[in-house]
């Protein structure tokens, strides 16, 4: 799939652009030096709602704090943003969707000083298939310990979901990946699980359902989602600090995080976890999860943002 030659449309700075002419300069300056903030938001069929975006406005309130944070005016207003959302997945004729909205700064200046510069917002949307497939979504994924240690709190702004982050999350998964493993799990500077390369990460025993604290994990949408589908079934969550000998005797562990939607995890560097296939709370959740993001949960039907 090449992503520069396709058909559609792309909001582009407050118009829709062709898909194939929404480009920029080579000196751009987020190009050069990574500053920059995006979401990634997904669009799902929810019956006669049709297309609906999930917590859009989550999404959309994150996406400015993460803008405040690393000091990145926005031009626009966060209902020009929902309104663009909404555009670009009517416009391009999606039913389901993923949604890129970002924010970088533009080729008005070079260097580290960063004056003088422009922020340029961006919403693409497309079809893009479910990040593992449905094999993996019922028996698992194999994971392991990544080398790479998660960002450090006064190293870099961990909850700004910023561009340049993610340096960390590609080190970590093409080493997963290069031994075998279809994700990695980072571990915090101090040796405590954080979370996978673009996931948070879950784990269940004895019927708890525990959680890294809040720390250099990104707060996620649907880690407070999972949290909402567990209490409503009685679940207790804790966050707490975990190490990785901890995840290698649970009962269950899952992944979560809106391309990775509610993933499990069968094996952990080279331990199976409990029965090593999804387990019992986790195909609860997950199928909770599926529900409300399609519209079958009446008392979550406020999660969702018709496009029409």
């Amino acid at each position: 799939m090449n992503f520069a030659d396709r058909d559609g449309v792309i909001w582009f700075d407050g118009e829709m652009v062709p898909w194939r002419d929404a480009r920029v300069h080579v000196l751009t300056h987020t190009l050069h030096y990574g500053m920059g903030v995006f979401e990634g938001v997904r669009a799902y069929h929810a019956g006669d709602k049709g297309s609906c975006i999930f917590k859009l406005q989550e999404h959309t309130d994150r996406l400015f704090r993460s803008a405040h944070i690393m000091r990145m005016e926005m031009p626009y207003s966060k209902e020009e943003l929902n309104e663009a959302q909404r555009a670009v997945v009517r416009e391009n004729n999606l039913d389901e969707a993923y949604l890129r909205p970002m924010a970088f700064l533009g080729s008005e200046g070079m260097g580290l000083r960063a004056d003088a510069l422009k922020t340029h917002v961006i919403v693409a949307a497309w079809n893009w298939p479910s990040y593992m497939s449905p094999e993996a979504k019922e028996n698992g994924i194999k994971i392991r310990t990544s080398s790479y240690t998660r960002h450090h709190v006064n190293i870099t702004m961990c909850k700004a979901k910023a561009n340049g982050n993610y340096i960390n999350s590609m080190l970590a998964l093409r080493e997963a990946l290069d031994s075998g493993c279809e994700e990695a799990l980072l571990l915090d500077n101090e040796g405590y699980v954080a979370e996978g390369s673009g996931e948070n990460f879950f784990m269940v025993r004895d019927g708890i359902i525990y959680t890294p604290e809040l720390t250099s994990c990104l707060d996620g949408i649907t880690r407070k989602t999972i949290f909402q589908l567990a209490e409503d079934c009685g679940y207790e969550i804790r966050e707490k600090r975990i190490t990785r000998d901890e995840v290698y005797v649970a009962d269950e562990a899952f992944f979560t995080g809106t391309a990775a939607e509610v993933l499990p995890i069968r094996e952990y560097d080279g331990r199976i976890i409990g029965e090593g296939k999804r387990g019992p709370v986790t195909t609860i959740l997950q199928d909770l999860y599926f529900k409300a993001v399609k519209g079958e949960l009446p008392a979550h039907t406020d999660w969702l943002a018709p496009v029409k």
